[in-house]
């Protein structure tokens, strides 16, 4: 017995007749009649009979048209508070981030989201790319950002924005050491510097190693420090030079504690994907935050928020 039969159950009672029920729902007669019968064989016992007044409810058929009401207006209940869930989203969204991605990224995102999605609490973690994915795996989070698409088939990764990253040194030359000369530098001739970059599991470095080996460069690290406001540090005592993204530098070449070049033969870039579960779909409010979060980044990217930053193809 499904909802189907229970409607028409209902309507040949309330209208006394197939002939009229059958009209009102526009089902042919004959097929009112079979659906009662299966209805009665399932249930072992006659539901309808005629009368002078009509067919009319026996008293096993006053039961299931009482019950039946009930389960209709139920479900007409349920049907409209899903449709008004999916007009206003509710619940809690975790979201994932570098902090890197997350300093540009999680004031707007919060302001813009608490004025769309009042009912929906948006939870921002920050860790470096490779914690973030871990949490991804494990389902600690529902959405992520990270540099590079994901890299197992578990994970969806939409491609979003793409950005240069830069040769940077200090102001005053190095002792021993040549500047390059120009505003831009040759990534073989960066790679020989004295240079300062993150540890290992850093995703920056093992991007750098990559397009090194990709090119039978070797790095010439003298120095790792995971922090960025370190590695600022370090460079502008003339400790050594260092590659990062242009946003990290931009205050610091504007103000002249810092010298910056763009890396050449091969241009370094790295993008930025938005990453979720394919095991684990997406609510009404994770979805909503994942539209908010892909128009929020390029946003940044089109007004120059997020310095060096743009667009990819097709996002």
């Amino acid at each position: 017995m499904d909802l189907r039969q229970l409607r028409y159950f209902m309507a040949i009672v309330e209208q006394g007749s197939f002939s009229r029920a059958a009209e009102m729902l526009s089902v042919a007669q004959p097929a009112l009649s079979l659906h009662v019968r299966h209805m009665e064989a399932e249930l072992g016992t006659p539901l309808l009979v005629r009368s002078p007044q009509g067919v009319v409810a026996t008293e096993a058929g006053q039961i299931l048209l009482r019950n039946a009401r009930i389960i209709t207006d139920q479900f007409a209940i349920a049907q409209h508070e899903i449709k008004g869930h999916e007009a206003e989203p509710v619940g809690e969204v975790r979201l994932g981030l570098p902090g890197t991605i997350s300093q540009f990224l999680s004031v707007p995102l919060i302001v813009e989201a608490r004025r769309l999605y009042p009912k929906v609490k948006l939870r921002i973690a920050e860790a470096m790319s490779g914690f973030v994915l871990e949490w991804m795996r494990e389902a600690r989070i529902d959405l992520a950002v990270l540099y590079g698409p994901a890299p197992d088939r578990s994970l969806v990764s939409s491609p979003l924005l793409t950005e240069d990253l830069w040769l940077l040194g200090p102001a005053a030359p190095m002792e021993g050491v040549k500047a390059p000369p120009s505003e831009s530098c040759t990534y073989k001739r960066a790679a020989a510097l004295p240079l300062i970059l993150p540890s290992s599991h850093h995703g920056l470095r093992a991007l750098l190693e990559k397009e090194a080996a990709s090119h039978s460069l070797s790095l010439n690290t003298v120095i790792e420090a995971d922090s960025y406001t370190n590695i600022k540090g370090l460079v502008s005592v003339g400790l050594g030079y260092s590659i990062l993204p242009f946003h990290s530098i931009a205050q610091e070449v504007e103000g002249g504690t810092l010298r910056a070049w763009r890396v050449t033969k091969p241009a370094l870039r790295r993008d930025v994907h938005l990453v979720h579960s394919v095991a684990r779909p997406l609510t009404h409010a994770a979805t909503k935050i994942e539209a908010l979060c892909r128009a929020t980044l390029l946003d940044l990217a089109a007004t120059g928020r997020w310095q060096g930053a743009r667009a990819l193809k097709g996002a």
